[in-house]
């Protein structure tokens, strides 16, 4: 070679374009198929709408997968229908027969068929709730309520409704109360009625004579029977007669029944403030008391209704800013106050004494709190019928909480005890023990309405 290698010296020709920087990262089979604008920015948009597309798609499927891993609730869908005069309200069940209260009056159904079996409209009133109890040998106890707040008391038995009384009732209109709540026992012994009137509330607690009531029953009805045996002998002219004597021997309509009346034990009223003593010296207030062991003259343990009003104002005084909101509240008109109680059997809490026989089905006392108030009291129920029924019943037992008591629940086997306060505690108590088996605490400052054992 007459001259050596030399590396030439590059020139623009082949220099590369700023749109063909790129051009080793495409395909080289699809150089030439290339798409021009505005094609190019139209086939950007479809491949995003269409992976915008698959992402919805796969989120959805994965929603179905957990879906089908999470436990699927049984669907239960209506095997029968009650046919019914009119609206029905409220319900019972009670042995093979369930209870709807009507728009007017009640109405029995058998659970077997699906059928009607009995009905009362003796007078026209609605019923707004009914409670119901099975006493054995097809013998049931309700409770009705109507929507003026009286309470009706039945007695079912062979297909047919006995009105026993109206708890309630009373003859002065502007009296009248009105029933807010009721509960009864299981098995019937007892019933508890949460009453209104124009300015306070009370609840009355009542023994059920379910024993009597059988007895007369029976009695009843062997008289009935015995009659229309005496009614077929007599008179053989109207076939018409005896068939219906023969169907109805102890209808209340033939036969003028009348059970036992239902005896009041307890009227426990709200608690009330607390006030000054209204005794002049510490003798009078001596006088009252039965024990006669005292250290002192007592002069300095008086406390009088004027220092309880020099310590309120010393206390609003200086909380002035933040009660402006209680005293607009204070300055409505006071409502009713309401009260939650439960029938509590024999225990630890409730202790009866040796001379009186306690059953285990049968409940020995009520557990009651008021709306507002810290206190959970306990009142005995087995107290003899010839004693005088205390307007003010002392509580045998007060269990203070830190805060006030929103609301409680009983477990079915009427052993443990729930207590939710308003600074969002939840106690459980056991009763038979008497002594608490957890204490949960929210974080979160929430209002507990409603507690229930599952």
């Amino acid at each position: 070679r007459k001259h050596p290698l030399e590396i030439p010296s590059p020139s623009e020709k082949y220099w590369l374009k700023d749109d063909e920087e790129d051009f080793f990262l495409q395909d080289p089979d699809r150089k030439r198929d290339e798409l021009p604008q505005p094609f190019r920015m139209i086939n950007k948009l479809v491949m995003l709408i269409f992976e915008n597309a698959m992402e919805i798609i796969e989120r959805r499927e994965m929603l179905q997968e957990a879906q089908k891993l999470k436990v699927q609730p049984t669907k239960c869908l209506p095997t029968a229908e009650f046919q019914v005069t009119g609206r029905s309200n409220c319900l019972a069940v009670s042995g093979k027969y369930v209870f709807v209260g009507l728009s007017l009056g009640l109405a029995a159904f058998r659970v077997s068929d699906y059928s009607q079996v009995c009905a009362w409209d003796a007078v026209t009133t609605e019923i707004c709730a009914i409670h119901a109890s099975d006493l054995g040998n097809e013998h049931h106890v309700l409770l009705a309520v109507d929507e003026m707040g009286l309470v009706w008391l039945f007695w079912f038995h062979k297909e047919s409704f006995l009105l026993i009384n109206i708890l309630n009732e009373v003859e002065d209109i502007s009296k009248r109360s009105t029933c807010v709540e009721v509960v009864l026992s299981p098995g019937g012994d007892y019933a508890g009625f949460l009453l209104q009137g124009n300015t306070t509330a009370w609840l009355d607690i009542y023994r059920l004579p379910k024993d009597s009531w059988l007895k007369e029953m029976e009695k009843n009805s062997g008289a009935a029977a015995g009659l229309a045996c005496r009614e077929r002998r007599s008179s053989w002219t109207s076939v018409a007669n005896v068939f219906l004597l023969q169907e109805s021997p102890v209808s209340a309509n033939k036969t003028d029944v009348k059970l036992s009346l239902p005896v009041l034990l307890l009227k426990v009223r709200p608690p009330k403030p607390i006030t000054g003593s209204n005794f002049k010296s510490p003798l009078d207030a001596l006088k009252k008391v039965d024990d006669d062991g005292v250290l002192g003259l007592g002069h300095n343990h008086l406390i009088k209704d004027s220092q309880w009003e020099q310590q309120e104002a010393i206390f609003r005084s200086a909380y002035r800013e933040y009660l402006e909101a209680e005293d607009e509240r204070g300055s409505k008109e006071e409502i009713p106050r309401r009260a939650t109680f439960h029938f509590l059997p024999a225990s630890q809490i409730l202790q009866v004494g040796p001379e009186i026989k306690v059953q285990p089905d049968v409940p020995a006392g009520i557990s009651v709190h008021w709306d507002g108030s810290h206190n959970l009291c306990f009142y005995l129920l087995n107290r003899s019928l010839k004693d005088k029924m205390d307007s003010d019943p002392k509580p045998e037992v007060v269990w203070p909480c830190a805060a006030p008591i929103a609301c409680s629940a009983v477990s079915s086997c009427s052993r443990y005890l729930a207590l939710a306060c308003k600074d969002a505690a939840i106690t459980i108590w056991d009763k038979h023990l008497g002594y608490p088996l957890s204490v949960t605490a929210i974080l979160e400052e929430r209002l507990i309405r409603s507690i229930h054992f599952l």
